[in-house]
């Protein structure tokens, strides 16, 4: 849900979308209270992700309100005491900071922001080296997760000769506590990823350019706009392949999923059974399609808006990872540092703060444009 609210405007603690903000919150509040939502574990994990997600507004509301009546006051003092001025002039100075930083909360959120994804890393161009670099990536996204406490598990993998990953999909979960969700972090990764190194087939110690491509999609808890029907659906079943413990490889319980209609493929090994397996592909196809959907409605929606961060072709390029200099390049925000190291070992905070930088600067100008029209 999106509040609207003229940030050039005093008095936004008591604007109509703020006061709706407050009671969207109280209500969620009382709500998980009540102890029969927490018997649907589903339910409570979606408002309490609301909650806290709206819960960082609201405390900008609280101290905003507290703000303005002390700078009431010290308005007030200085009309009888011209040394209160100085403390006047002081509030003022911290009811705009918070007025700004209310204004950039009420932005228009991204809907999916608080959901878990499910991350493909595919091989392409280089052979190889393209599958050694997918497994770079799984590895970087797999760190990244671990730093912020979210879990990552193999849905199914077709590893290369050398280790890699011809094709590597997983899911990536937050705590049922985290107020954003994973979302709101690794929607920006999806794309072609190019590495320029000297690969370890190569004898001559030349640099070659080689690609993996990423696609992010969220996690549809309920996907309104799909609508699966049996009868375009191929199932096949096969023999789990790969790292998974005890019992892979011991019976035809991985299910690959190919929905005739897209061409879209899905497959999942790692759970027990066959049927388990189906399941979670199903989970995994429904979302895919859900995305593609949303994406579809977004490229419409925007055919007239250039978009600085997201972009509906997935096979643009997005970033390089130049070894020899040590560089990272995100090529939509120009977007440059000569950490790759750190990068590769999970530590993607910078670049997808400018990242998220970028996405919340044109949300903003599209909010103001709005407003004005």
């Amino acid at each position: 849900m999106a509040y609207q609210v003229d940030s050039t405007t005093q008095g936004m603690t008591r604007s109509p979308g703020v006061t709706a903000l407050l009671e969207e919150h109280a209500g969620l509040e009382a709500r998980l209270a009540d102890p029969d939502v927490h018997a649907d574990a589903a339910l409570a994990r979606s408002l309490g992700r609301r909650y806290a997600a709206l819960s960082p507004t609201v405390a900008t509301v609280g101290e905003l309100s507290a703000a303005e009546a002390d700078l009431d006051d010290a308005r007030e003092l200085a009309r009888e005491d011209p040394a209160f001025a100085a403390e006047a002039t002081e509030i003022e100075g911290r009811v705009e900071a918070l007025r700004a930083r209310l204004a950039e909360q009420l932005v228009p959120r991204d809907p999916a922001d608080a959901n878990d994804v499910v991350v493909e890393v595919k091989s392409g161009e280089g052979g190889e080296e393209s599958a050694l670099f997918a497994g770079d990536l799984l590895r970087m996204y797999s760190r990244y997760a671990e730093r912020r406490g979210w879990r990552v598990e193999v849905l199914s993998a077709t590893e290369s000769d050398l280790g890699g990953f011809k094709d590597v999909t997983v899911t990536v979960t937050a705590p049922g506590n985290d107020p954003e969700g994973v979302w709101a972090w690794l929607k920006y990764e999806g794309g072609v990823h190019r590495v320029q190194r000297v690969p370890v087939t190569e004898s001559q110690g030349r640099i070659h350019t080689s690609a993996a491509g990423v696609l992010v999609y969220p996690e549809a808890e309920d996907a309104p706009d799909v609508e699966i029907d049996e009868k375009d659906l191929r199932v096949d079943v096969f023999r789990s392949s790969g790292k998974g413990g005890q019992g892979v490889n011991t019976t035809d319980s991985a299910v690959r999923i190919t929905h005739l209609p897209t061409g879209v493929v899905v497959s999942c090994q790692n759970e027990r059974s066959q049927l388990q397996n189906k399941a979670r592909a199903l989970e995994v196809l429904r979302s895919r399609l859900q995305a593609m959907a949303d994406e579809a409605e977004q490229a419409q929606a925007s055919a007239e808006r250039r978009s600085q961060v997201r972009t509906v072709d997935r096979s643009e390029r997005v970033r390089t990872y130049n070894f020899p200099e040590n560089r990272i390049s995100d090529h939509r925000i120009g977007y440059k540092s000569h950490d790759l190291d750190r990068v590769l070992d999970g530590d993607l905070d910078g670049v997808l703060d400018a990242l998220r930088a970028a996405d919340r600067s044109e949300r903003m100008a599209r909010a103001a444009d709005e407003a004005s029209s």
